[in-house]
């Protein structure tokens, strides 16, 4: 009987672990290649034969999502599976009618086919869109379930943007781990506020491996979603974050409207500096689609340590890199720690903008005027580093989870701007973590 013959879109996360679930061991599909998209330098690699399987060994190629109708043909194609997200529901058709229009079947996969199932119980935490608040969500049900002594492992959405066959199952517990693995700044950002808390968070490409090491040392378990995507894990608690600052967004990106259809608890985070007419219409598409769900609103109130440093200096302002740029967001809290605490001016950092920083503005123009922390490799991050120092500005505000300071070199002195969740008014995500597990439904 003849194999189904498979490309797989993504962006080095999804596509890897639909395929590692799904197809790996299946002799019933050949899975020809992989396309790669979202990340800077995916493209060109090869999914390698250590954790490809018996099936594949010499590796699966991976190309940049351009090539895709060529490949189409030149694989002779017959399903094309779309596995990436935060994308706009008309960009998904879009691709569906480019891969029909080449003659192969378009394919979404569920949780059915795409989950795993734990020994231990699993509280997931997403998101509609990228920077919605969804990771200081996730660090407050650790720090949370770690207050009822609990020992609380974080597994990660993948991540792995380097050698592949060594970053099958990657544990970060230390700064040392860190710089063992190489970790670029957009990992940074994930995984330093678990280390600061004591947690252990696990990462990498091969998560049936990555979960039964995380059981190990786990009483519980938090899948953190990121880029919106689904849950991995097959989990009992499902947390949902929304923006009201991107009203409309819940029920108009991929895979953000599933989070939301299948949210036990969503929260509206930013109520404090939303327009409260957007608050209100995502609170209504939230109960016209999910009328289950229990709702909170939340805030996310930015720290800064001697804010009165600010006042009168001309900033250059850092936000974080996908939040800005396949996220669509024009500011962060950059932005407004910066006009909050009375900079003289944000100085916009586009004309001293190098290399691979000016190609991050011409692919993505609605940025503004604020420097995207992009840093998916040496290269990027000496760009990065070159920008700041070449701004003509007093001082920098840095608005990302990472200590910038461990990774690249200013000549300007760098304030750092923290924020974590506040839910406003009850029930608070405190209340019914204890609530869950006094009745046993998480446990």
């Amino acid at each position: 009987m003849s194999r189904t013959r498979v490309l797989i879109m993504g962006a080095a996360g999804r596509d890897f672990h639909n395929f590692n679930v799904y197809f790996r061991n299946n002799a019933s599909y050949e899975v020809v290649a992989f396309t790669a998209t979202q990340i800077p330098g995916i493209g060109g690699r090869v999914y390698p034969a250590s954790l490809a399987g018996n099936l594949y060994p010499q590796g699966i190629p991976i190309y940049d999502e351009a090539e895709l109708s060529d490949l189409i043909q030149r694989y002779t194609v017959d399903q094309v599976v779309f596995a990436y997200s935060d994308v706009k529901h008309e960009f998904v058709m879009h691709k569906a009618s480019q891969v029909m229009a080449a003659g192969a079947d378009f394919r979404l996969m569920g949780l059915h086919t795409t989950q795993l199932r734990s020994h231990r119980p699993v509280i997931s935490i997403g998101a509609v869109r990228t920077g919605c608040g969804k990771s200081q969500t996730a660090r407050k049900v650790v720090s949370l379930l770690q207050q009822q002594g609990l020992r609380v492992v974080a597994v990660r959405h993948p991540m792995p943007y380097g050698d592949l066959s060594v970053q099958a199952v990657q544990r970060f517990a230390s700064y040392a781990d860190l710089d063992l693995h190489e970790c670029t700044i957009e990992e940074r950002e994930e995984y330093e506020p678990y280390i600061e808390r004591g947690a252990v968070i696990f990462a990498g490409a091969d998560y049936e491996a990555i979960l039964r090491r995380a059981e190990q040392e786990a009483d519980v378990i938090v899948w953190d979603g990121g880029n919106n995507d689904t849950p991995f894990f097959a989990s009992s608690l499902h947390i949902v974050v929304v923006d009201p600052h991107r009203p409309g967004h819940e029920t108009s990106y991929h895979p953000g409207e599933t989070n939301v259809r299948m949210a036990n608890i969503v929260i509206i985070n930013k109520v404090d500096t939303a327009n409260y007419a957007d608050v209100l219409r995502v609170r209504e598409q939230i109960e016209e689609v999910n009328p289950a769900a229990l709702i909170i609103e939340a805030a996310s109130p930015i720290f800064v340590d001697d804010p009165l440093e600010i006042r009168g200096k001309r900033v250059l302002v850092i936000e974080d890199g996908p939040t800005l740029t396949h996220g669509e967001m024009t500011f962060g809290a950059g932005v407004i720690a910066a006009k909050r605490f009375g900079a003289s001016e944000i100085v916009d950092p586009r004309p001293f903008a190098v290399g691979s920083i000016q190609t991050t503005y011409a692919k993505y123009p609605t940025t503004g005027a604020v420097l995207p922390a992009m840093g998916y490799g040496a290269q990027q991050i000496a760009d990065l580093e070159a920008t700041i120092n070449a701004a003509d500005a007093d001082l920098v505000i840095a608005a990302t989870p990472v200590d910038l300071t461990r990774v690249l070199k200013s000549r300007l002195p760098m304030k750092r701007v923290r924020y974590e969740l506040q839910e406003i008014g009850t029930p608070t995500l405190d209340e019914i973590l204890a609530e869950e597990f006094v009745r046993g439904v998480a446990l």
